[in-house]
């Protein structure tokens, strides 16, 4: 394939640019000192309403979405569009979870959802479970945005391993210098950037295609002649449910990514979460614009590279555009991966740093040592993902994030019920996560994919027929795993409250999870009261909700 120059040198330039903001950005908000992983991993918790709405929704909304969503539109229809509903629903659940969670690990000084977890229920080996369970699930959604820029730079014609290689080398570097920093300052840049290219795109590739009524006749067609009774324009009654469930566990399995976790951290109070909580969907409007680029490719008669359907968005825009403008749009769509990864990175490396490193392995580690740790594991977790894409098959990877998702739900009863109840009995979170995952697993192991090509870890779709019912429709493995993992949580719990074993120290109080900046109180004070609470509670622990 031949290099499209003009398309490669507009990209390139913009890449560089926002690469060299990412080492500009430690001299940001600058610090006394980036040792500290206040500072390396939240951004010094200090960032205002602006900041995080480009942070979150960079963090959010990442490369592998602006291809990924408008190439299952243009594969399977509207089954495509339940990335819009599920952006809709997710902001109330942060509204309801996310602050009390900021305000819980304001107080406490928490980093990560498992260091809450390590206060709230008193076990560290829940919080190993929760800290192992965020990295694994983090590690395929960093590989999968190399598949965006991997789309693109197919698209211009470069090929092989190295320039993603190179560009991921270029993001180990500014992240291991600036931190959290880096892609706050650069979400201003590529949010900006996706925001021109897809106004631009929704109003002239329509014009160019003879009109909106033009797509969606050509959409109609294509699926009409489909051999799969699930795809079409529309829902119907094969893929209405799994349209619903896959909806809402996304939904849930969103906010519980440590990444999302991070950006929300990184506020300077409550207010900020909540304007951004109010302002965010904002994206979803967006979102909704960028999955009908899969009708508009049908319309353009656009076809893949190869057999990569990711490349669908980047061939649309190159068969439709001036070469300057795709070179634009590729930049967005390569700086979109950036963001996301780096904040990714940063996530699972305090995971590592503060639930294992420090609670294992050193627990009378510095500020300082947390920090070197944290960003030495930050380069580590960058290498991983680019092994992902070197070894694996990228089809494989994306199905990966698939699980990804079924993995990161069963933290949901320890995260979010907890940060509501301390009824929950630790034993019992412990054995409904291994229930959950166990399931969830299994029955992601039984789908093939569509394509017929792979028997086991093909989809999300699990047939309900496979339950004993007799129907054609799926529902989404990870909404019943995580349903089989509260139904263990609440059984155990009644079990292991009736025989009065112990469920540790809840280090936490009720005001804590209402409380905003300026309202720390004394560590000395929560000394004291825990030790309180162990002398009245024996061993049992504080069990107040």
């Amino acid at each position: 394939m031949t290099i499209k120059w003009t398309q490669l040198i507009i990209f390139a330039v913009l890449f560089l640019l926002v690469s060299g903001m990412g080492f500009v950005a430690a001299r940001w908000r600058r610090p006394q000192t980036m040792e500290h992983l206040d500072e390396w991993g939240l951004g010094g918790r200090n960032f205002g309403s602006w900041v995080s709405w480009f942070l979150i929704g960079g963090d959010l909304y990442t490369a592998y979405t602006f291809v990924a969503v408008p190439a299952l539109v243009f594969g399977a229809g509207a089954m495509g569009f339940f990335a819009v509903p599920y952006t809709v629903v997710v902001y109330p659940l942060v509204f309801l979870v996310l602050i009390r969670l900021w305000s819980v690990s304001h107080r406490h000084g928490y980093v990560t959802p498992a260091d809450f977890v390590r206060g709230r229920f008193g076990s560290p080996v829940l919080a190993l479970v929760i800290a192992v369970t965020g990295i694994v699930a983090t590690m395929p959604y960093i590989a999968l945005q190399l598949v965006g820029i991997e789309a693109v730079l197919k698209s211009m014609g470069v090929t092989g391993h190295w320039p993603i290689i190179v560009a991921f080398g270029i993001l180990a570097a500014y992240t291991y210098k600036s931190g959290l920093r880096a892609p706050a300052l650069i979400a201003f840049v590529k949010d900006t950037l996706i925001y021109i290219v897809i106004i631009v795109a929704v109003l002239y590739i329509p014009y160019k295609l003879g009109g909106w009524g033009s797509i969606f006749d050509a959409a109609d067609a294509k699926f009409t002649k489909s051999p799969n009774p699930s795809d079409g324009i529309l829902l119907n009654a094969n893929n209405q449910l799994q349209y619903v469930t896959l909806a809402f566990g996304s939904a849930l399995a969103l906010f519980l990514y440590p990444h999302s976790v991070t950006g929300v951290l990184a506020s300077k109070n409550r207010d900020v979460i909540k304007r951004n909580m109010s302002a965010l969907p904002a994206y979803s409007l967006l979102l909704g614009l960028i999955a009908l680029l899969g009708f508009m490719a049908i319309a353009a008669k656009v076809t893949p590279i190869g057999t990569d359907t990711n490349t669908i968005v980047p061939q649309l825009f190159d068969k439709l555009f001036p070469d300057w403008f795709v070179g634009i749009a590729f930049a967005a769509i390569g700086i979109g991966a950036l963001v996301p990864a780096a904040i990714m990175s940063i996530a699972a490396a305090n995971l590592f740093t503060r639930n294992i490193y420090k609670e294992f392995l050193h627990k009378t580690a510095t500020p300082k040592q947390e920090a070197n740790v944290s960003k030495i594991t930050s380069l580590v977790v960058k290498i991983g993902a680019v092994l992902c894409i070197l070894l694996l098959d990228p089809q494989f990877s994306i199905d990966l994030q698939l699980i990804g998702g079924v993995i990161i739900l069963q933290t949901l009863p320890a995260v979010a019920i907890g940060l509501y109840t301390r009824w929950l009995h630790r034993w019992a979170l412990l054995a409904g996560w291994a229930v959950g995952l166990g399931f969830g697993l299994w029955m992601l192991y039984q789908i093939p994919n569509a394509a017929g090509t792979k028997k086991h870890f093909g989809g999300s779709a699990f047939p309900l027929a496979k339950f004993g019912f007799d129907t054609k429709m799926t529902v989404y493995v990870g909404l019943v795993a995580v349903a089989a993992n509260l139904l263990v949580v609440v059984l155990a719990t009644l079990l292991f409250r009736a025989l009065g074993t112990p469920s540790g120290i809840d280090h936490t109080h009720p005001t804590d999870y209402t409380s905003d900046e300026g309202d720390v109180r004394p560590v000395v004070e929560d000394t004291k009261r825990d030790a309180l609470t162990a002398l009245i509670n024996g061993e049992g622990g504080n069990r107040r909700s």
